[in-house]
């Protein structure tokens, strides 16, 4: 029992594999152990927490499995439970194609599986065609170097190759088959690899020893008509390069002027240098360090003809002999070679690339303790300029597979390099912010290459390099539309591009202005500066001005107030009486005083984005990332208003997702429906997917199966709802009421109806009350891994739209394509409802 003068409350989140814990603490006692036991697992976990002067010592948390009296690194258990759970290993194969009918088999395998291979017997590159060759990719290697564990083997190298294949999957959408080779002769090496050429599009070599890997590579570029990469020395050098150029533009230095000096001539050394020169570096510019210190012209020991090109004529003998005046030291060599007084004989504002890992050849503190003015990258992710392979090797592969390319040559790496650093001098994107907090992110000393994880390396990247690959004549499928294959990858980055390309298209024409409510919002800000570089809205924020000059600084972003977008700040602008006297006007039958009416307009910034709207000082609103969604829409109901005709807003919401895109109604506003409201926002809703460029096609959705219950007031709702639609909206095609499944599968659905007016599969998925949609939606978003666009309020007089505090800066960025596509003198009410025009409201 603890001494109940003792005050202590811990907080622990327990995950399967991860562990956090957070503390409150007022303690007199020196050690403390707490151990929990969760349920079935089996985990014990222990936390010694020690106390100096009544602080916790947080570093002391240790992890142990029950019954083992081994206390295993916290890191490597989680890793290893990673890569053990829920199923080993990290990867998996799925198939693209049905096969749930003995049709699907005969088109899958024998007899229809002949066409295909007749098709490409008649030419090869119908391979690209009929099979997934031209996305697939061999990660190879024969486990010599693997990492730094050096040469553990083929078979322990596999969790290595399927960490890869998980990043080309995850960065480019190539597939992967990882290949472990049991054979350290290079001949026979190249021998097998070559003899897979017809499995895939591209190889990629991966943790192989040198000078092997040199001997290797070079065989199979001359043997193989396919693109061979060995990503340890050209992955390293590409980004290395981008590094190098961004870095020499923040001090302005010039390439051909500069000196070299690196620390390590393996590899990846080597290739460094090698793409460096070929970017205008003079070879006698560069020295080069190893472990038998420096390459010069007659020394005879560890030396090789690759190496041998970088001798130089000098006394030096080593690497503090060597550094004296250099811009740039290169590390790709081991912890602490570089020491704080080599560092203090280095040229001004020095760039300093320690990339061994884990251990920098210099830690940054001991850079900058000795040498504010350097410029530091190291491999590592928990400091700026980290140089990652993954900026360059899936993009580099999308382009050249998207090509058919032949080989990797040294155009495609040029423009590979050239890529990453122009994307470096561009804003961050809202996904690497919230990937990396609150980290510099602006182009500069401690930002010279992007993040991996921003998601437009895919988009600047592969085009660069297939324009490359088709300019040096390597390319067997060139691209004909640049355009169209932007979008198609951008489609992969947000799932929601292609269905948004024509609203987007008709927001640029519209040029109308967006007030956004929440204009203070970083994520409102982050949307509206690429609204502003896609051209799609005249932007108008609502906020005070030193607050949003303060949050655009902090976020790095370029637009400014009245050159790029309008800021009203209510409590200065000469509006705000015809505002809030126009507001009471609206409201004092509601019970809305003057003074009230005042008050609102000052407060409320959804009520002053209405105001505007309704006055026609902007086109279209957007509100709701903060607060209550009824909250929002109330001031929109009474400053708005239903359109003529319109007897209850409603909204929906778009889900895309693997199997297809669907929309999905009422999900945010009607409880319960009538089945008048029902019809009418089917038919709204309707005229909505036809603003997507998506035909309509319609399910009512009920726990009842075209009438399997018919006692049921919901089931009666919607059979009565689809013969409203009958007689108002003939045309549209709309079934009901039905199951989820029959809605989605057109065999299950004419098994039970076959007289369905239905074909294949719905896209428009109308509930039968506010539970159903909102609870499908939210189930789909997550099982599903949707995407979601919404919600989109419908029926409304204008174009106001409330969004939900969880939406993204993507979600608001198509939110504003749609506002403005929708925006109009007054919303348009389709022809089918003016007859219900006399409807009570």
């Amino acid at each position: 029992m603890l001494d109940t003068s003792l005050k202590m409350q811990c907080a622990y989140l327990i995950h399967p594999i991860h562990l956090k814990f957070y503390r409150q603490t007022s303690i007199s006692l020196n050690t403390i152990t707490l151990s929990h036991w969760i349920g079935n697992n089996g985990l014990a976990f222990k936390f010694r927490l020690l106390y100096a002067n009544d602080a916790i010592n947080h570093n002391d948390i240790e992890l142990k499995k029950s019954g083992d009296s081994s206390m295993p690194n916290d890191l490597r258990e989680t890793a290893l439970n990673y890569h053990r759970l829920p199923k080993p290993g990290k990867l998996t194969i799925t198939p693209t194609k049905p096969l749930a009918t003995q049709r699907d088999l005969a088109l899958a395998y024998s007899p229809g599986v002949a066409f295909a291979c007749e098709e490409i017997v008649k030419d090869p590159n119908n391979a690209a065609l009929y099979t997934s060759r031209a996305n697939l990719v061999g990660v190879i290697t024969n486990g010599t170097a693997v990492l730094g564990l050096g040469a553990i083997g083929s078979l322990a190298s596999k969790p290595v190759m399927e960490g890869k294949a998980v990043l080309f999957k995850k960065f480019a959408d190539i597939d992967v088959f990882d290949i472990e080779i049991d054979e350290r002769d290079p001949q026979a090496l190249i021998d097998t690899v070559a003899r897979l050429e017809p499995t895939f599009g591209g190889i990629n070599l991966e943790d192989i020893k040198a000078p092997e890997c040199f001997i290797i590579e070079k065989a199979l570029r001359e043997r193989m008509k396919i693109p061979v990469f060995h990503d340890d020395q050209h992955g390293t050098a590409i980004v290395v390069a981008a590094a190098v150029i961004s870095g020499l533009k923040v001090v302005k230095k010039d390439i051909k002027e500069i000196k070299l000096v690196t620390a390590g001539a393996g590899s990846a050394a080597l290739a460094c240098l090698n793409l460096l020169v070929t970017l205008g570096m003079p070879v006698e510019n560069i020295y080069v360090t190893d472990l038998a210190g420096v390459v010069y012209e007659g020394r005879s020991s560890e030396m090789d003809p690759y190496k041998a090109r970088y001798a130089q004529k000098t006394d030096a003998r080593t690497l503090d002999d060597i550094i004296t005046g250099a811009d740039i030291f290169l590390g790709l060599s081991a912890g602490g070679v570089l020491k704080a007084e080599m560092v203090k004989k280095m040229a001004y504002s020095p760039l300093i690339l320690a990339l061994a890992n884990p251990t920098p050849e210099i830690m940054p503190e001991e850079v900058k303790a000795v040498r504010p003015d350097a410029i530091i990258a190291t491999g590592r992710s928990d400091y700026p300029n980290q140089v990652n392979n993954v900026l360059c090797f899936p993009f580099m592969f999308r382009g050249a597979l998207d090509v058919g390319a032949t080989e990797i040559n040294e155009e495609m790496k040029r423009a590979c390099v050239n890529a990453i650093a122009e994307l470096a001098m561009a804003e961050p994107s809202d996904i690497v912010r919230s990937a990396y907090g609150d980290q510099i992110l602006d182009f500069g000393a401690e930002y010279l290459i992007p993040k991996p994880f921003d998601p437009r390396l895919i988009v600047k990247i592969a085009p660069a390099v297939a324009k490359a690959a088709m300019d040096s004549g390597v390319a067997t499928r060139p691209i004909t539309d640049f355009e169209a294959y932007k979008d198609k990858l951008n489609q992969f980055v947000f799932r929601s591009g292609l269905i948004m390309k024509p609203v987007f298209e008709r927001a640029r024409k519209a040029s109308q202005r967006v007030v956004y409510a929440e204009g203070e919002e970083e994520r409102v800000l982050q949307a509206v500066q690429e609204v502003i570089h896609e051209g799609l809205a005249r932007p108008v924020l609502l906020g005070r001005p030193e607050v949003v000059e303060m949050r655009l600084k902090k976020l790095g972003l370029r637009m400014r107030p009245e050159r790029d977008f309008d800021l009203v700040n209510i409590h200065s602008d000469a509006r705000f009486n015809q505002y809030w006297k126009t507001y009471h006007s609206i409201t004092e039958r509601l019970g809305v005083s003057p003074s009230e009416a005042r008050t609102v307009l000052r407060t409320d910034s959804t009520a002053i984005a209405a105001m505007m709207l309704k006055l026609g000082d902007v086109d279209s609103m957007i509100c709701g990332t903060v607060g209550r969604f009824h909250q929002h829409l109330q001031h929109i109901k009474e400053i708005i208003g239903k359109a003529p005709g319109i007897q209850d807003l409603s909204t929906m919401n778009i889900l895309i997702m693997p199997a297809g895109t669907f929309f999905i109604s009422d999900t945010q506003v009607s409880f319960d429906p009538s089945a008048e409201t029902i019809a009418e926002t089917t038919i709204l809703c309707a005229d909505e997917v036809r603003r997507f460029g998506i035909v309509p096609k319609i399910a009512l959705l009920s726990h009842s199966n075209f009438g399997t219950r018919r006692d049921t007031p919901t089931a009666t709702k919607m059979r009565e709802a689809l013969q409203l639609l009958a007689e108002r909206a003939p045309s549209l095609e709309v079934e009901g009421e039905m199951h989820a499944d029959a809605a989605l599968s057109e065999e299950i659905r004419l098994e039970r109806f076959p007289n369905s007016r239905l074909t294949g599969q719905a896209n428009l998925l109308i509930m039968p009350n506010l539970d159903a949609a909102n609870i499908t939606f939210n189930m789909f978003k997550i099982l599903g891994g949707g995407v979601s666009i919404g919600p989109i309020l419908i029926g409304a007089d204008l174009p106001a739209h409330v969004v939900t505090p969880s939406i993204t800066v993507r979600g608001l960025i198509n939110m504003t394509a749609v506002a403005v596509a929708r925006a109009k003198p007054r919303i348009e009410v389709p022809e089918q409802l003016v007859v219900s025009s006399n409807m009570p409201s």
